[in-house]
């Protein structure tokens, strides 16, 4: 069942709990990097959380009383938007969060009026490519070598959403 456009019914929560949704500050760091480290095996360095922080990115946390159990980080120029990292932290996932995440940051840059959203995903991430197209998003390219792959590199796969201004 859909409860709005794009966004999935959550399962799995026994407790019922409500997430809240909220801006990120400096003092989020360490919990960032902690789901970061959970989540991917090359996460981002804490010092790129605090400039995108310092910077004024749009970065917004998923919340489940104090527990900080996802969040999401994008920027906008020029009419469009780039989703830079997306992540939940894997005691959370395949409740649908990841898709909570994405259309708040969807709507969040259409009332910016941005009229897309662009995103890089590692090749060897099938299921964040699937969390994409299924809300829309088109392949557009590739970027060779564009994630840190241990000694190696691995290619990015190029996605794009074209939006609707919402009110």
């Amino acid at each position: 069942m859909q409860l709005w456009p794009g966004v999935c019914q959550l399962t799995g929560l026994a407790d019922k709990q409500h997430p809240l949704i909220r801006r990120l500050v400096l003092t989020d760091v360490d919990r960032l990097c902690d789901i970061e480290r959970a989540a991917y095996p090359f996460p981002w360095a804490r010092e790129i959380f605090v400039d995108c922080l310092r910077v004024g990115y749009a970065c917004f946390g998923l919340q489940f009383d104090r527990d900080l159990a996802g969040y999401t980080i994008f920027t906008w120029a020029g009419g469009e938007a780039h989703l830079l990292n997306l992540c939940v932290h894997p005691d959370w996932q395949h409740r649908g969060y990841g898709s909570l995440l994405l259309e708040y940051s969807i709507n969040h840059v259409a009332r910016l009026e941005s009229k897309a959203i662009i995103l890089e995903v590692r090749k060897s991430n099938p299921r964040a490519a699937a969390l994409y197209l299924n809300r829309g998003f088109k392949v557009i390219g590739h970027r060779p070598s564009y994630y840190q792959a241990g000694d190696k590199r691995e290619d990015a796969i190029v996605m794009r959403l074209e939006l609707r201004r919402v009110p």
